[in-house]
């Protein structure tokens, strides 16, 4: 009931006629239906990340950390665009019945990283996919850093930031909650001159790249660190919203 109901009321939004109009009909039978999605708040709850990690609400610097929170029936991107075979770009917008906090890093008062359903959806196959000694360049609120260190198949993770600020609130108030803090590193570097000098000689199995906070920052970022892969053949690489991104290229 809520689903429909939410979908009509974004169909309404964006001034769409499907009662009277064909072809806005069409659209949403054949495509709204496939964006939206009730998500089960419960559900989310119990990812490892936010039963076990627990984060204080603090300002360092410029940076702030807190717990955010969606809105009951508050509609928000859930997870990476799909593209049909015609060429389509379908978003993926989900929404709670209830309210849903989340944590978040505020930057000049400016949300910049959080762990919402769409980091955890979006970051699925990264975890998923993850081996051996692993680079990620981002570190956020250490999502995929926690995930990758539950994986036994995966012997240590090094992390490439450049705020020292983020640096500061994960290794004193987030790395301590980890059940394998010992197989973390942390280095403050640029990610792009890093992956220039230093990532070829480590013989890394497996990369994940974060340093985009969307499509539109993210495109270039994308560009550019792809040109490193030819550098370290034996390496494999995964990019946080690729699908999303290679729509726009």
């Amino acid at each position: 009931m809520f689903l429909t109901s939410f979908a009509v009321i974004l169909a309404a939004a964006f001034g769409l006629d499907i009662v009277d109009n064909k072809e806005d009909k069409d659209l949403f039978n054949n495509y709204f239906k496939k964006m939206i999605h009730q998500l089960d708040a419960h559900e989310f709850y119990q990812n490892p990340y936010y039963k076990n990690i627990k984060i204080p609400e603090m300002k360092i610097g410029n940076s702030e950390l807190k717990y955010d929170q969606f809105k009951p029936f508050e509609g928000f991107v859930c997870n990476d665009i799909i593209e049909t075979k015609e060429g389509r770009q379908i978003p993926q917008i989900g929404f709670f019945e209830t309210e849903f906090k989340f944590p978040a890093i505020l930057e000049n008062d400016r949300i910049w990283m959080t762990i919402t359903p769409n980091e955890i959806e979006t970051m699925k196959e990264a975890v998923d996919q993850a081996f051996g000694n692993v680079l990620t360049y981002g570190l956020g609120l250490g999502y995929f850093a926690y995930m990758v260190s539950e994986k036994e198949n995966v012997e240590s993770i090094t992390v490439v930031e450049v705020n020292e600020d983020v640096i500061h609130l994960f290794t004193k108030y987030n790395l301590p909650q980890f059940t394998n803090p010992e197989k973390v590193q942390i280095i403050k570097a640029d990610a792009f001159e890093y992956a220039q000098k230093h990532m070829p000689k480590a013989n890394y199995d497996f990369v994940f790249t974060d340093l985009w906070h969307d499509v539109s920052d993210g495109k270039d970022m994308y560009l550019k660190m792809k040109q490193y892969e030819n550098q370290c053949p034996n390496t494999v690489f995964t990019y946080w919203i690729e699908k999303s991104i290679l729509c726009y290229l």
